[in-house]
């Protein structure tokens, strides 16, 4: 961490950098690096592991299965024998996970609850791709998507797929644009679903 400190630090006196567009892109940049996946590191430790690394370092919080602690300090991560610790829950409220990372959530078997709040990054291909991932088809149950304003109603959809999901929170999404088709979409293909909105 120590060379990050280093590197950053003269790269920020830049005087290109002293333009807010500029000071945007440098972390939007940084925010990529965070994401990208290391797929080395997922053969090495197992994708609970790598998973927890890739949440924790893009400001995420992760809780194990069979704990109540949320985990929130990336050098805090228990350690312990390889596939002990599996990701139950993910919070990801104003945190930069964005698409390129999403291959950390290949087989991650035991994820039950995602809330997405205020990702700035999340889209609609996102969510395409949670429910898409055959892992999160079975265990995931319960989902909240608040306040991220790139998800739209073709993002929404697209979590017909999630056959397992028993509760869906929709909350301040301004670019769900035909709420009643797609509600009635989601009804349709998932009539065990509790849907709750909040979309006004």
């Amino acid at each position: 961490m120590m060379l990050l400190g280093k590197f950053i630090q003269p790269v920020l006196s830049l005087k290109k950098l002293s333009t807010p567009g500029a000071h945007r892109h440098f972390w939007g940049w940084l925010n990529a690096v965070f994401n990208k996946v290391d797929y080395e590191r997922i053969q090495a430790v197992g994708p609970d592991r790598a998973a927890s690394e890739w949440l924790l370092r893009c400001g995420a919080l992760v809780r194990f299965q069979g704990y109540d602690k949320w985990q929130h300090d990336y050098n805090g991560l228990p350690t312990g024998p390889l596939g002990k610790y599996k990701i139950q829950a993910i919070d990801a409220t104003e945190s930069c996970i964005m698409y390129r990372g999403f291959d950390y959530l290949d087989g991650l078997k035991h994820v039950e609850e995602i809330k997405l709040s205020n990702c700035i990054y999340i889209q609609d291909e996102c969510l395409q791709r949670i429910s898409e991932t055959e892992s999160l088809q079975k265990s995931l149950l319960r989902l909240m998507i608040i306040s991220c304003g790139n998800v739209t109603d073709k993002g929404i959809i697209a979590l017909h797929k999630l056959t397992n999901l028993e509760y869906l929170f929709l909350s301040d999404l301004p670019g769900i644009r035909e709420k009643e088709t797609t509600v009635q979409i989601l009804k349709k293909s998932m009539p065990s679903l509790e849907l709750e909105l909040d979309l006004e």
